[in-house]
C-alpha cells in the first residue's frame, strides 16, 4: 500500500458534517482514494493505491491525449441545454481509473460540493474500469447549509471494459431550493458488470436524471437501484434505462419511492435488442401524505424475438393492520411505522459489497425521523 499524495486541506466543520452525511471519510484508511470539488475548484485529489488513479478532469485531459476517445462518447454533448451548459472550458470534475486487473475493493470516494449561494456547478466525470479490474465508488453530492439557491449539472461517463466491474453508489443531500440535473451514461463490454445505487432522502427543489447503460458486450450486466424520498415541495423526476445489445446481456432496475408531500416521477426502461437478453423492472411507491404524487412509468421494449423481459409496479400506503400487528407486539405507533418504512426501503442488490450496504443504511438512518414525523 503506497501513499501517492496526501491532501492538506482544512475544511470548515459544517462542510465536514455535510460531507459525512453522504458517506465522506476523507483521510481515512476506509477509502482507497478521495476527491473533493467545491463549486468549480478541486480541493482534494489523492490516492493510497498505485492501481487506482484519481485526479481532476482538467489535469487528466492535459496528462492523457487518449482521453479524447472517452470524452462525450457515452453522453451526447448536444443532448439538451444542460449538456451544452457543461461543454465549456471552465468545467471541472473527477477522473477515476482502475488499472488492468486491479481489484480496488476499498471504495474510492468522490464528493461534489456546492458552497456558494446561487452558484451553477458544472461537472464532467470520467470513470474507467480497465480490463479485468474492479472499482467501488461512493459519490456524495451535497450543498452547504444555508445555500438557498443554486444548481448542479453533472455529466458522468462510465466505461466498463471486458471482465471488469464498477459499483457506483451516489448519495445526495441538497438544500430545499437547489436544482440538480445529472446526465450520465455507461458502456459495458463483454462480461462486464455495472451496479448503480442512488439514495435521495432530503428536501430539494428539482432532481431530474435518467442514466442510461448500453450493454454492448456478451453476457454483460447492469443493475440500477434507487431509494428516493420526496418531501414537501420537492420534484423528483428520476429513472434509468438499459439497452441490451450484447448477446446474453441482462439488466435489473429496482426502485423504492416514498412521497411525503413531494412529487415523484419514477421511470424505468429496458430495451431487449439481442439474443437471450433478460431484464426485470420493479417499481414500488409508498404514499405517506395526502398531498404527494407518485407517477410510475415502467417501459419494456423488445427488438429481438428471443428476449425475456418482465416488470412489476405498485403504489400504495401503509396498511393500518400492519401497524396494529406490530403494536400488538409491543412497538409504539412510531416504532411500527419506522419498521414498515425501513422494510420497504430494503432492496436486495446482487453483488453489492457489505461496506456499501452499511453506507446506504447509514444514509437512511440519518433522515428516518423526518420521514416518519
Amino acid at each position: 500500500m503506497s501513499e501517492i499524495s496526501k491532501p492538506d486541506v482544512e475544511l470548515e466543520q459544517e462542510m465536514k458534517s455535510k460531507i459525512r452525511s453522504v458517506g465522506g471519510e476523507f483521510d481515512s484508511s476506509k477509502r482507497s482514494a478521495s476527491f473533493l470539488q467545491v463549486d468549480q475548484e478541486v480541493k482534494i485529489a489523492s490516492t493510497r493505491f498505485k492501481d487506482v488513479e484519481v485526479m481532476g478532469i482538467r489535469q487528466a485531459i492535459e496528462k492523457y491525449d487518449w482521453l479524447d476517445d472517452y470524452l462525450w462518447k457515452a453522453v451526447d454533448r448536444k443532448k439538451d441545454e444542460y449538456t451544452k451548459f457543461v461543454d465549456v472550458e471552465d468545467v471541472n470534475g473527477y477522473f477515476i481509473r482502475a488499472m488492468p486487473g486491479a481489484k480496488v475493493e476499498v471504495p474510492v470516494e468522490a464528493c461534489l460540493y456546492l458552497r456558494k449561494l446561487g452558484w451553477k456547478q458544472k461537472v464532467h466525470n470520467i470513470v474507467i474500469a480497465e480490463e479485468g479490474s474492479e472499482l467501488n465508488i461512493i459519490s456524495g453530492c451535497a450543498s452547504h447549509p444555508g445555500v438557498t439557491s443554486g444548481m448542479h449539472v453533472g455529466i458522468s461517463e462510465f466505461y466498463v471494459k471486458k471482465n471488469a466491474k464498477i459499483t457506483f453508489t451516489m448519495i445526495h443531500s441538497w438544500e430545499k431550493d437547489i436544482e440538480v440535473r445529472p446526465r450520465s451514461a455507461t458502456i459495458v463490454e463483454d462480461n462486464g458488470v455495472f451496479i448503480s445505487n442512488y439514495v435521495l432522502m432530503n428536501p430539494v427543489k428539482v432532481v431530474q436524471m435518467y442514466p442510461v447503460a448500453n450493454l454492448i458486450g456478451e453476457n454483460s450486466t447492469a443493475i440500477f437501484s434507487s431509494i428516493i424520498v420526496a418531501l414537501s415541495d420537492s420534484l423528483i423526476d428520476a429513472g434509468s434505462k438499459v439497452v441490451l445489445r450484447g448477446e446474453g446481456s441482462s439488466a435489473e432496475i429496482l426502485s423504492r419511492t416514498i412521497s411525503k408531500g413531494g412529487t415523484i416521477i419514477a421511470r424505468g426502461h429496458i430495451s431487449g435488442e439481442s439474443p437471450d437478453a433478460r431484464g426485470h423492472l420493479e417499481c414500488r411507491g409508498l404514499m405517506l401524505s395526502d398531498d404527494g404524487v407518485i407517477h410510475a412509468i415502467p417501459e419494456l421494449q423488445a427488438k429481438f424475438p428471443n428476449v425475456d423481459l418482465s416488470h412489476e409496479a405498485a403504489i400504495g400506503k401503509i396498511a393500518e393492520e400492519e401497524i396494529f400487528y406490530l403494536m400488538s407486539r409491543g412497538l409504539t405507533r412510531d416504532e411500527a411505522t419506522a419498521a414498515i418504512i425501513r422494510g420497504f426501503m430494503d432492496i436486495d442488490i446482487k453483488g453489492l459489497p457489505e461496506f456499501l450496504k452499511r453506507e446506504i443504511d447509514k444514509a437512511i438512518s440519518l433522515v428516518e425521523k423526518e420521514i416518519i414525523t
